[in-house]
């Protein structure tokens, strides 16, 4: 991707629409994945003025006077990276509830500001917020994102396309971080990732907490790169530490709360009561969990252990970044049964419809593979639309009732 190319995001059309009708409207996301060119390019269209709370001149004003400082704005406003300002949150709540026009504050984050206490307790009813994830696949090559769609229809006709082979690992290592993109693949890239782990630790992960140990997560967030994909296993990501389980739990937590980890939950039914009720582990981003492992594509590609898991997770990252510019609330699960029977990832469309999509690294699929979703359908009822085995295939085929063998380049094929 040529440095400095402004590309369309999906997660667009659904903030114009946030800002048209809501007072306060927040984009938060990890770091470096495009909030502040979103915000700047869609309120420059707007007329919004730009303030940037991580210069310190605006962030100092800000902490020592927030209600003189948010009186002060102009009418429309980005405020970017407002998690280092907390004390603010009260401040606009006081000004929307004076004067409610829609889209008066458009704000960044990057850090999950659910979890600011202030921010919970006063903007309530007054916020929309939408995740802004690094660049999908779809967005890098301006292809339209139609797989959910065809996914909840239960639809997917026969088609061939090129396998992938080392092309997909290529795709995997280089994930989706739009300043990370730009650099040459290898040493280059895996340099900037190593700048981007310290300055989040130093930067954003301290401003939520104090850390005993802070040199203890870089080399926690590399663990769980190892463990992409897995049942979370804290007493396994406990054992190089001295510290405790309680310690190590509440650093992947504050990992989450930065967007560099994320935690899948299982999908519960009461048909089935040997359930397993564990989360899964995912990185946020493959090409920092592949920079982490020291891995470029031909390793990786080698490495069929670490290649599947990493597979796992870039499709559950494709997949949550094509449903942040859906229409629809789109949640993400995991299931598995004390039997065996598992799949990777569990669709739920509003509450009426649920899908099933198992990944597999493989060129070839058989009848086999799709027992985990045949389980899965059985237990979802009628509310199962259908199963989808995602592979490194040829063609898109049907395997029997509502299952469907399909090739991972359907996530951002140009021709629906």
């Amino acid at each position: 991707m040529k440095p400095g190319k402004i590309l369309p995001r999906l997660v667009e059309p659904r903030l114009k629409e946030a800002l048209a009708d809501t007072p306060v409207v927040l984009i938060h996301g990890p770091r470096q994945c495009g909030k502040t060119t979103l915000a700047q390019l869609v309120g420059r269209k707007l007329g919004y003025a730009y303030v940037s709370l991580d210069e310190e001149v605006p962030r100092a004003a800000a902490e020592t006077d927030p209600v003189g400082f948010v009186a002060d704005l102009p009418r429309r406003v980005v405020l970017d990276e407002v998690q280092y300002v907390p004390s603010l949150f009260p401040a606009l709540k006081v000004a929307v509830d004076r004067d409610r026009v829609p889209g008066r504050f458009l704000l960044t984050g990057s850090a999950n500001l659910l979890f600011v206490p202030q921010l919970a307790e006063s903007l309530v009813g007054r916020m929309e917020i939408l995740r802004l994830f690094p660049f999908a696949q779809c967005e890098i090559e301006g292809a339209k994102a139609t797989f959910l769609d065809r996914l909840f229809q239960g639809r997917f006709p026969a088609r061939r396309g090129e396998r992938l082979g080392r092309r997909l690992a290529e795709r995997i290592v280089a994930g989706g971080v739009p300043v990370a993109l730009a650099r040459k693949p290898g040493r280059r890239r895996a340099a900037w990732y190593k700048w981007y782990v310290e300055t989040l630790i130093q930067r954003d992960v301290r401003s939520l907490a104090r850390i005993a140990s802070p040199g203890a997560l870089p080399q926690l967030l590399a663990l769980a790169a190892a463990q992409t994909a897995c049942l979370l296993n804290v007493a396994d990501l406990a054992g190089p530490f001295e510290l405790s389980r309680p310690t190590i739990r509440d650093y992947l937590t504050l990992l989450e709360h930065v967007f560099l980890v994320e935690k899948l939950p299982p999908w519960h039914s009461n048909r089935l009561s040997r359930l397993v009720k564990k989360p899964k582990l995912h990185m946020g981003d493959t090409g920092l969990a592949a920079a982490l492992l020291g891995l470029d594509a031909a390793a990786l590609y080698e490495d069929k252990e670490a290649y599947g898991r990493l597979l796992e997770t870039f499709v559950f990252g494709e997949l949550r970044r094509l449903a942040s510019g859906h229409g629809e609330d789109i949640r993400f699960h995991h299931f598995r049964v004390r039997e065996g029977y598992e799949v990777d990832l569990v669709l739920e469309w509003g509450g009426r419809k649920l899908a099933g999509i198992e990944v597999k690294a493989s060129s070839t699929v058989t009848a086999s593979d799709f027992r985990g979703l045949r389980k899965l359908a059985a237990a979802a009822g009628k509310r199962f639309v259908c199963g989808v085995l995602l592979y490194d295939g040829e063609v898109s085929l049907g395997f029997g009732d509502r299952m469907y063998a399909v090739p991972v380049w359907a996530l951002w094929e140009k021709k629906a």
